[in-house]
């Protein structure tokens, strides 16, 4: 719904490649979204560069959440909504009331953080500090207990020290991220980070591995928490399905397109294992 990106942050080539923030027409988004669940699509999941930038420059400039809500009530056959990547220092009042009130809206986030040290977000030129993300998960989960998030972190930014790296890693852990994809910095030419002081490329691969350390256990910790519950799931061509929250189960016997209520019997560190209770109402 959504191409290109306003912003500069300063390890970023996206802006200089696919130029400045675009917008597909709501009314355009509408119509796709009907041909995809008139042919048997049961999820839709909206996609951008900088998705919650959606909306400038369309006339009344209406935004993300307003974009979901709009698309829930006029495609009633929507059984399962989703964003991809979203910045949370954009989020609007109407994705929040999506969050709180709306069942077809999927409780998950992926959350593009980026780094949890406040002087190196503002060397990235980010929007946001690391409060901000902080105070933005306690209240989404506030709204919606059972939600998940998802999220990137660079490691290795250049200027990083070990505090500011481990910075990060408790921010993971504050925010509760239990799905951390983790990417080793590496220079952008034409970008400032390129400029900046670079860390020893070994050191950078160090700090990515200690953190995707800390993202493995917040994920084991996650999956312990679902074994022995209930959970809806929508299974897909590969032998696997996701939860509501997004989380991987492994459902081999299970037609793609099945919804269905399973219970989640255990985890072999990376999947869900379930088993079959009974088909879920469209």
């Amino acid at each position: 719904v959504q191409n290109g990106c306003d912003h500069r942050c300063t390890f970023c080539i996206i802006p200089y490649g696919r130029g400045n923030s675009r917008s597909v027409p709501m009314g355009a988004v509408v119509d796709q979204a009907r041909k995809l669940t008139e042919s048997g699509y049961r999820e839709i999941v909206l996609t951008g560069v900088d998705a919650t930038s959606y909306g400038a420059g369309l006339p009344g400039e209406p935004s993300l959440g307003y974009l979901a809500k709009t698309l829930l009530k006029q495609v009633p056959d929507i059984l399962r909504l989703r964003l991809s990547s979203i910045d949370s220092i954009e989020v609007d009042r109407h994705l929040m009331d999506l969050i709180a009130d709306e069942s077809r809206f999927m409780p998950h986030l992926h959350l593009s953080l980026q780094h949890g040290d406040d002087m190196i977000l503002k060397r990235m030129k980010r929007r946001h500090l690391r409060d901000d993300a902080i105070r933005f998960c306690r209240e989404v989960r506030s709204l919606r207990p059972d939600i998940a998030f998802g999220a990137d972190m660079i490691a290795g930014f250049p200027t990083e020290t070990d505090e500011m790296a481990e910075n990060a890693a408790t921010l993971a852990e504050e925010c509760g991220i239990s799905s951390l994809h983790v990417f080793p910095y590496s220079p952008r030419p034409g970008t400032p980070a390129a400029r900046m002081p670079q860390l020893d490329r070994a050191l950078v691969k160090e700090r990515a591995a200690r953190l995707r350390a800390r993202g493995d256990t917040l994920r084991i910790a996650h999956l312990d928490a679902m074994v022995g519950s209930e959970q809806t799931i929508l299974v897909e061509n590969n032998g696997f399905a996701h939860t509501d929250n997004f989380t991987l189960v492994a459902a081999p016997d299970l037609a793609p397109r099945t919804l269905a209520r399973v219970a989640i019997t255990g985890h072999n560190g990376k999947h869900l294992n379930m088993q079959y209770l009974a088909a879920q109402a469209a």
